[in-house]
Formats: structure tokens, sequence, C-alpha cells
């Protein structure tokens, strides 16, 4: 019995019984099949994918089940849960499907987030028509339509319910805080991001989900939904990088290694690896740019997503003329004909 992903998780419902949210503190990305089948005679699992709402009183078993086959972590998961209230599901994934529940979602989400798969690497199509709008607030999360009464209850015991957000994700520190990082402020970083080992996020800096760092970087700026930044890049206070949400279309913005994105600059192509985008400059794929020789002299004028992908490179906006300029560590010339060699 293959299995792609596994999670026991508890989370929360509507009045309803719509999943709202759901919590996944041990997903585990392979799950042997020796503890698949363990799982899957007390929960009645009979292969594909599925998400199975769980009793408390079935938790019992699963710790047998899960001790039966080594799983300890998973043990001792189940022993925490034992006696609660909340809801209960274990999700089963037998391949990267297009999700079909909440529950699978979440999950995938947060395999994102405990860094156990990289951005990209996940079918996540129609997710957002499974992620209904939450009211995150001081109590958990609420169905936006039970807020108003919710309010009102606690005011009524001379509480206030705090409303932190209203979204469809809530935020990654809620769910998975993977080792070596730090973060500023951790509103600004949603779950699905995939934050590198050694990544520090500024108070401004934000990451969306399915994007993030692969290693050490400084992040003052913001990472957009699908991409991603490659190890010692740091991103300047203010900046913004295009993804596909946001204008990028089809195009997946990456950044290399060892790059800087300047302070209020902004980034709408992929970058190789050592390349600087001066502050203040935003560069799309449709800018014009001029190319300059190792004597800083005009070449040729290219659009930049020509240049996509390729590294060493500056871009910057000349102070006297506005326009934006390249300057390559190779000559401007043998870069330009490297580009056009198949025109």
């Amino acid at each position: 019995m293959s299995n792609f992903a596994f999670g026991l998780g508890v989370g929360s419902q509507s009045a309803a019984g719509q999943w709202l949210e759901v919590y996944y503190h041990a997903p585990l990305l392979n799950a042997p099949e020796t503890l698949i089948q363990a799982v899957a005679e007390i929960v009645g699992y009979s292969g594909g994918n599925q998400t199975i709402e769980l009793a408390e009183s079935q938790l019992k078993a699963l710790e047998v089940a899960f001790l039966s086959v080594d799983a300890e972590q998973q043990a001792e998961l189940t022993e925490i849960l034992e006696g609660t209230r909340q809801p209960l599901v274990v999700c089963i994934l037998e391949s990267d499907q297009q999700p079909q529940t909440t529950a699978e979602v979440y999950l995938k989400l947060s395999l994102l987030s405990h860094r156990l798969v990289k951005p990209h690497s996940l079918n996540l199509t129609g997710m957002f028509g499974l992620l209904p709008n939450v009211a995150w607030t001081s109590e958990g999360a609420v169905a936006v339509n039970e807020l108003a009464n919710r309010q009102l209850a606690a005011r009524a015991q001379g509480r206030i319910l705090e409303v932190f957000s209203v979204d469809k994700f809530p935020k990654m520190a809620n769910y998975a805080v993977p080792e070596g990082i730090r973060i500023g402020d951790a509103a600004r970083i949603r779950l699905g991001a995939y934050v590198g080992e050694g990544t520090t996020v500024m108070h401004e800096g934000f990451i969306n989900f399915n994007a993030g760092t692969l290693g050490v970087s400084m992040v003052e700026g913001r990472i957009s939904a699908g991409v991603v930044v490659g190890n010692g890049s740091d991103l300047g206070g203010g900046c913004s990088t295009m993804g596909t949400l946001s204008g990028g279309n089809n195009v997946v913005i990456s950044v290399g290694e060892n790059c800087l994105i300047g302070a209020n600059a902004g980034l709408g192509l992929p970058l190789g690896d050592r390349c600087t985008v001066e502050a203040g400059l935003y560069v799309t794929g449709s800018s014009k740019v001029t190319l300059l020789d190792d004597h800083n002299q005009p070449v040729t004028v290219v659009k930049a997503a020509e240049l996509a992908g390729k590294s060493d490179l500056l871009f910057r906006r000349n102070s006297q003329t506005g326009q934006i300029e390249v300057k390559t560590n190779q000559s401007a010339i043998e870069l330009n004909a490297e580009l056009h060699k198949h025109n």
C-alpha cells in the first residue's frame, strides 16, 4: 500500500460541521507502508486519497497501532490528544493529486512549512475553492457568519474577542516553526511558506504560500506567491517580487544564490546567481534595458526577459537619462551574441 503523505490532525469546524482549519503536528511524507496498514484497519482506509474524521474513542487504538510499527512520535501525539473535544481527522494521500478537501489542502501546506517538500513540488490546483474564509481570533478560527454572535457572547462575559485577520490562510507560526529561523512579525508569514534554515524575516518582511527561501537570507521585503529565493540572497526593505497572483502570469519568478534586491526595488523576472537590482528600481520582463560593455558603453537594447536566469548581472537606472542599464562581469557583446544566437 503506497503512500505519499499522512497526517493526524486536530482542527476547528463551523456550527454546520464545515472544516475551518486543521493542525498537523507531525505530518509525514512517504510514510512507511506498515504504518498505513496499521492505521487502515482502525479508521477504515481502503486506498486512494481520503480524509477520515475520527472519534476521540479511536485514539487509544491508534496509539497502540503506531507503537506496533515503532511510530513513537505519532503515538505520543495520539496520547496528548486523548480526551480532546476538538474535531479530529486522519488524512491519507496515496498520491499527489489535486486536493478535494480542506484537510488535504492543510496537509499539503503543512508539508511545505515543515520543510518536507519545496515550493512548486505539490499539486495545489483548486485549493482556493477548498479554503474557507475564516476569522482568525484570540479564541482560534471562527466561521465568518458566526463571528458577530461570538463577539457578542464574549462581551456579555466581559471579554473582547480580538480579530487578527479575516483570510483563507492562517499565519505559519501557529502551525509550524522550523528550526534555525527568526521572525520579526509572525503574522506576515502565511501557512504554506517555506522558510529555509538560517533565514531572518524582519518585521516588514512577508512570505506567501508556496514560496520562500532555500537557505540563509535576510528578508525585509515581499516574497510573493510562488517566488523562491536561493541561499545567500537578501531582500532589502520594502522591495517586492512579482508572484503568479500579482501579474507574473505563468512565469515563475525566482532569485538565484547570493543576490541582492535593493530597498524598494522590484523584480518581475527570474534571476540567476550573484545578481543585484539597484535600490528603488523595478524591473519587469517587458522592461527595455541597455546592455553595457566593460567600459560602460551601450551595446544594445533588449527586453529584460531575455536576461531571465542569467548570472552576474547588475540592474541599475542611469541617473541622467533614466534608462535601465545592465552591467555584467562578462563582455556585454558576448552576452548579446548569446542572447540572439537562435534568432
